[in-house]
Formats: C-alpha cells, structure tokens, sequence
C-alpha cells in the first residue's frame, strides 16, 4: 500500500506526535541484532608480516648500499693483483651460475651419501677414477673458454661434463644398492640353508 507522504501531509493523517523515549536505543539495538557489523577477523597477523617484508627490504636495501663500495674495491685490487683466472659457467651469466651450482652442488651431495666397504672398493675407485678424469677436462674446457671466450659450443661441452659426472654418481650409487641388495639376498639364502 504504497502512498505518496506528500499526500498524506496534505490529507493530515500524519500527526506531530513524539517518538517514545529511548525509542531511537530500541531501535539501534533490534538492528544491531538483524545485521550485526562483522568484526571477526584479525589483522594483527598482516600487521606483523607487513613489518617483516619491510624490514627485510630495509635490510636489504643498506647490505647493498653499504656493500657495494667494498666489494668493488676488493674485486679492482683481486683483478690487478692476479692474472687471468679461468672462466666458469657462473663468470658468463647469472642463471648458467645456477645451473653449475646445481649440478656440482648435487655431485657433491651425491659424494656425501655414498660409503663402500672393502667389497665395493675397486668399483667405488673405477668410478672416482673416471669423475677426476671428467674433473680434469672440465678444467681445461674451462681454460679453452677462457682463452677462446665463450661460446654456445664451449657452454654445452662444460655443462654437458657436469651432467655426465652426476649420472656417473647414480649409476655408482645404483650398483652399490644392487651389491648390497644381492649381498643381504645371498647371507639370507646361506642362513636359512
């Protein structure tokens, strides 16, 4: 029943009566009942990581700036005390860098887990044998790179080294878990005999 309040003025069926006291509380409290304001979740949390992310960029930010001078001066008087150095994968670029960590970094991780016994020896030594081998051509194609500068040929051959070397190591590492496997097969076989 929808009416125009301009006609109900005019008609006088609106009285200038007041509203009862504490009317206005009533009313605010029925619609704070209805629909409450949601004030459940908790941005501390956001705060605290805010503060984080800005203190580490802060650090950041002065490691550089303070960092810079020193490590320029030290890399100027390094480059005029020292003759050429060899060029790795790392000098050409920062994610080639990546890649040659990864790989020695796994070579060495691979090295780390590995342990033989006296029966494993000779096959543990054929293998360490042919990784200085590769060790050693990785050194001169470093030095050949370095003498010749880099290019995509010499790139592929020092990477390709480091593949080789870490395939050597799981196949070592392979061999060992299947001796060990036939090992612990064959003293089973001879105990239950």
């Amino acid at each position: 029943m929808a009416q125009d309040i301009r006609e109900l003025f005019k008609n006088d069926k609106i009285t200038d009566e007041k509203m009862p006291l504490e009317h206005e509380d009533r009313f605010l409290q029925k619609l704070e009942k209805a629909l409450p304001e949601k004030r459940d979740y908790n941005l501390g949390w956001m705060k605290i990581a805010a503060t984080i992310v800005v203190l580490l960029g802060l650090s950041f930010g002065a490691f550089k700036y303070f960092q810079s001078p020193v490590a320029d001066a030290v890399d100027i008087q390094v480059a005029n005390t020292e003759k050429e150095e060899t060029k790795t994968l790392g000098d050409i670029s920062p994610a080639l860098k990546k890649v040659e960590d990864y790989y020695l970094a796994s070579i060495n991780l691979e090295l780390s887990k590995m342990s033989y016994t006296s029966e494993t020896k000779d096959l543990f030594d054929g293998y360490l044998a042919q990784l200085n081998e590769l060790d050693k051509e990785y050194q001169r194609l470093s030095q050949e790179m370095t003498a010749s500068g880099p290019n995509e040929l010499s790139v592929n051959a020092l990477i390709d080294n480091l593949k080789l070397r870490l395939t050597l190591l799981y196949r070592l590492r392979g061999q060992l878990k299947e001796f060990n496997f036939n090992n612990t097969d064959s003293k089973e076989v001879q105990q239950s005999i």
